[in-house]
């Protein structure tokens, strides 16, 4: 028995920590405890396993991996500033103004309250990235308007929470840089990679609704006229957005040869500026230049959407990071607030409140599950889960079947952020072996964890929109008439269509991976075997413009910027091996000729006559190592014969070289 828990020490820890959570116990805790607990029970049935390489001096890591791991990652400094930004903006007024302007401007379209819930819903997802802060506005603020319309409250019901989601998948989302740190990429690269699935999935939204209005109409009926307080006015809308489109086209021509980068964001920059300026002239001295509705809509959605740009744009644009990104947009956000006077002392003490226990609750789940990975890694866990994935029969079509099942299902137990710490980090080593790309990986993730906040019945957006829909009867301040409660089951039944819609989405995720792939550069299409390298010539054989060793001064083809020779002393004027008085050549570095084969004949100085017995002396001076004069061993007195040139001095190795 003890050597069976031996041999299967991971998967017992991993099914125990799953028994601890559905106990209830706190997740960071129950991550460090079952760490902890399996650490030491590890170390005990080490020499029974060789799988298990746990032992005590190895708990010295966990500082390390505490302050350098997690306390010092720059990546995460994202999360409290993001929080912040929503937060401020949840209490700014400004949700309030999104649904009552969009609201009348789609108002005469049957389906136009749920049309404008799902748009503001993707504008505060792109502004707060806070789940809660959206259902919650969203449910205060847009329910009681569609059920005094005569909505039907699961599809009203159902539209706020899939909105409210939203701010799951849609830069910049927390889920977003959990998912990027926990697999090792770039925040930027997956905000980049979700962004068209996210504009995908709320069309898919809007299709549904548009759906159920042409089969079901009495289910979202249009606002009545009078309810349209804005009046008319659609057309100078559309006359004000094309004379920005213009503006922006005309400034972006002018700024393409003076900006070293996206002269087409900048030029819509100026279009957008000039038209919010022309909304605010018109209102605050009455010019009658374009009508209440336009705006109305002109100075209620230009702030968020700068403050959208100033957020995600500089991201994109490579100016920022996405930690200077969130404090720019923090910055924002406390802008906007005071500019609708709603920025006071209460505001900022309940939002930095708010963001310091969110962060503390991220971070506390990090260490735990530090703590965890420590042993799971320690007994081989994560070969385990790896061996047991990658043998998935269909390679990485089943891989990513059984992984999205086995997330969807623990989504009905497990929060996103336990999931991305828990589960992700033992599935990217399988997927990257699998050669699947990870930015990928996580946006498919992210897409199908959106679904834990509307699974009934442990969907947190859905306890969000319970505690803010009527639990009993109550009157309309508007009709006066007695409004029937909104049901739990109602809220369930609601939210279930858009769970199927998310689902669909993953599959076409799977399907169209270059909606999420669009994110990498463009490779070359050119041919590799095609490609030729040209090195640059500079003159001469040998293509450098080095100075000549040999005659003329330098000078010629090789030699096009005119360098002196490379002489050493010893060479004559006129460079080396250059052509003496008497017709000799003399060598350029002031040493004899070498002779690498037979001696020469004894016209050439520095040679001596061939002989039988001698062997080759290679062109250099005698070397005098025995006293000599002649340079061979055993001839003491004379010259060799036949040489008229006399001995040569011997040489005295004692003293330096010398070349004069």
């Amino acid at each position: 028995m003890i050597e069976f828990i031996a041999h299967n020490l991971a998967p017992i820890m991993f099914a125990s920590l799953v028994i601890f959570l559905l106990l209830g116990y706190p997740v960071a805790f129950s991550l460090a405890a079952n760490g902890l607990l399996f650490f030491f029970i590890g170390v005990e049935l080490a020499p029974l396993s060789s799988e298990i390489n746990l032992f005590y001096p190895l708990l010295g890591a966990l500082p390390d991996r505490f302050f350098g791991g997690v306390m010092s990652n720059d990546t995460l400094l994202a999360i409290p500033f993001f929080t912040f930004m929503g937060l401020i903006l949840e209490r700014s007024g400004m949700a309030e103004d999104l649904l009552e302007t969009v609201g009348q401007l789609f108002g005469p379209l049957r389906g136009g309250l749920a049309y404008a819930v799902i748009f503001v819903g993707a504008l505060l997802a792109a502004t707060t990235g806070v789940v809660a802060a959206s259902v919650i506005a969203m449910g205060l603020i847009s329910l009681p308007i569609m059920l005094r319309y005569g909505y039907d409250r699961r599809l009203a019901s159902g539209v706020i929470v899939a909105s409210g989601t939203l701010a799951q998948i849609v830069p910049p989302s927390l889920v977003l840089i959990v998912l990027a740190d926990q697999l090792g990429r770039s925040v930027g690269d997956m905000y980049a990679g979700a962004l068209v699935p996210a504009l995908v999935l709320t069309g898919l939204y809007l299709l549904y609704i548009f759906g159920m209005t042409m089969f079901r109409a009495s289910s979202a009926p249009a606002l009545p006229p009078e309810a349209r307080t804005l009046g008319k006015g659609v057309t100078s809308l559309i006359v004000a957005l094309a004379l920005a489109g213009l503006i922006g086209w005309a400034a972006s021509v002018y700024l393409e040869e003076r900006v070293p980068q996206g002269a087409l964001i900048w030029g819509a920059v100026v279009g957008v500026v000039a038209v919010y300026a022309a909304a605010a002239l018109n209102k605050a001295f009455t010019l009658k230049l374009m009508s209440n509705l336009a705006q109305q809509v002109i100075i209620v959605l230009i702030p968020p959407l700068a403050l959208i740009f100033l957020v995600l744009g500089t991201i994109f644009l490579g100016i920022a990071t996405p930690t200077e990104g969130g404090a720019m947009g923090a910055v924002g956000a406390l802008v906007l607030a005071f500019s609708k006077r709603r920025l006071n002392l209460d505001l900022l003490t309940q939002a930095m409140e708010s963001t310091a226990k969110l962060s503390a609750f991220v971070l506390f789940i990090l260490i735990g599950a530090r703590v965890f990975s420590l042993t799971f890694y320690g007994v081989n866990g994560h070969i385990w889960v790896e061996e047991l994935l990658t043998a998935v029969p269909g390679g990485e079509t089943g891989f990513l079947i059984v992984v999205n099942v086995l997330i969807f299902l623990l989504a009905f137990f497990l929060d996103f952020f336990e999931l991305a710490f828990i589960i992700v980090p033992l599935l990217a080593p399988a997927a990257e072996n699998l050669g699947i790309d990870l930015i990928w990986f996580g946006v498919l993730l992210g897409i199908n964890m959106q679904t834990s906040f509307m699974h009934p019945p442990f969907g947190f957006a859905l306890f969000f929109l319970r505690s803010v829909a009527a639990k009993v009867p109550y009157l309309d301040r508007v009709t006066g008439k007695r409004m029937e409660p909104v049901t739990t089951g109602q809220i369930y039944w609601g939210a279930v269509p858009f769970v199927c819609i998310q689902l669909l989405m993953v599959g076409l995720t799977i399907m169209f991976p270059q909606m999420v792939m669009r994110y990498k550069d463009e490779a070359p299409k050119t041919d590799p075997s095609q490609i030729e390298i040209d090195v640059p010539s500079f003159g001469g054989q040998d293509g450098f413009g080095l100075p000549p060793l040999g005659p003329n001064g330098g000078a010629g083809e090789n030699n096009p910027f005119g360098l002196p020779p490379l002489g050493m002393p010893g060479s004559t004027p006129g460079g080396a091996n250059a052509p003496a008085a008497d017709g000799a050549t003399e060598p350029g570095f002031g040493l004899p000729p070498l002779e690498l084969g037979e001696p020469s004949d004894e016209s050439v100085p520095g040679t001596v006559p061939a002989e039988e017995d001698q062997a080759p002396t290679f062109g250099l001076p005698p070397l005098d190592l025995d006293g000599t004069t002649d340079g061979r061993a055993g001839d003491a007195d004379a010259a060799a014969p036949g040489d008229d040139r006399g001995a040569p001095p011997a040489v005295d190795l004692s003293q330096p070289p010398s070349f004069d």
